[in-house]
């Protein structure tokens, strides 16, 4: 069992919830404060999305992602900036037959460039790769190999830590080979994330199996959706990872009960503790996995 344990918190995520929970942060501000709120709960990482302010729809207008970090940076909070890099792969299926010639609707596939536009100016100690394509229900997202590794060399050429996120087996093997080209420093930081629709399950299997194929000196983390939120943050501490909790992830603290961001860290830091774990601060964490600090 892992002792000392780094708590990341996913505060907002893409996905359609801001009509679903009104505690889910959608304005820059909400958002910014979510993190802080995240971090001075036991959040070594605050992981963030930015969406539109109005609608709450999924956005990644550099604006958005620039005050959210200044909001941050600006305030007393020195918890870690973890700040997305997978949007602009959705692949929406056409009508009928036509799947691939006429993309449906819902399709927004962008470049490398466009895909990581944000970092430069934002500049956050860590940046998450999405390690492989997936089908997501009705639609897929795409990320090849050789976008990985053209991301994960900018990221690594701006001194952030890709945090190598993988949604099944075949994605840990793809975010491995980018340790043994020498593209991802050493030491690598994998997040399995679990229990999504045609991914891996959230299972103390799937984490083992995962877990075995990582490289000597991985450091890794394991969240689950919804209702496996809290168990996985368990099952990873058991087995010697890290864990992820957030409204990016799950909305409710507990049955028809919606949390905040806050609420969520809480939970998982009193699991961890008492089963004798410690909580690392932003400042252990950034030892832990290697990162360049805030400077």
């Amino acid at each position: 069992m892992k002792k000392d344990i780094i708590i990341t918190c996913a505060v907002t995520g893409s996905g359609d919830s801001t009509g679903i929970s009104p505690l889910v942060p959608k304005t820059p501000e909400e958002i910014a404060n979510a993190c802080i709120e995240a971090g001075n709960a036991g959040a070594a990482i605050a992981h963030l999305h930015v969406r539109d302010p109005k609608t709450g729809a999924a956005a990644r207008e550099l604006a958005y992602y620039k005050e959210v970090a200044d909001r941050i940076r600006d305030s007393d909070s020195n918890v870690i900036i973890n700040m997305t890099c997978g949007m602009g792969g959705d692949f929406q299926p056409g009508e009928g037959r036509d799947y691939f010639t006429k993309p449906g609707p819902g399709t927004d596939c962008i470049g490398v460039e466009e895909r990581l536009a944000h970092l430069e100016p934002c500049r956050p100690e860590i940046a998450s790769l999405d390690c492989g394509s997936l089908n997501f229900g009705p639609w897929a997202y795409i990320s090849t190999v050789g976008m990985l590794e053209d991301m994960a060399a900018a990221m690594e050429e701006l001194n952030i830590k890709p945090e190598l996120e993988c949604f099944e087996l075949g994605h840990v093997g793809a975010a491995t080979s980018l340790v043994h080209k020498g593209i991802v420093k050493a030491p690598p930081f994998y997040q399995f994330a679990l229990g999504i629709q045609w991914g891996a399950p959230a299972d103390a299997t799937t984490v083992m199996q995962m877990r075995d194929m990582l490289p000597e000196g991985a450091n890794w983390a394991a969240f689950g959706i919804s209702r496996h939120e809290m168990p996985m943050v368990a099952q990873s501490a058991v087995l010697g990872g890290h864990v992820r909790v957030g409204l990016e992830d799950n909305l409710y603290i507990s049955k028809g009960v919606f949390a905040t961001n806050g609420q969520l860290v809480e939970r998982a830091k009193l699991i961890v503790e008492s089963m004798g774990c410690n909580v690392l601060g932003p400042d252990e964490a950034r030892k832990v996995l290697g990162l360049r600090g805030t400077q």
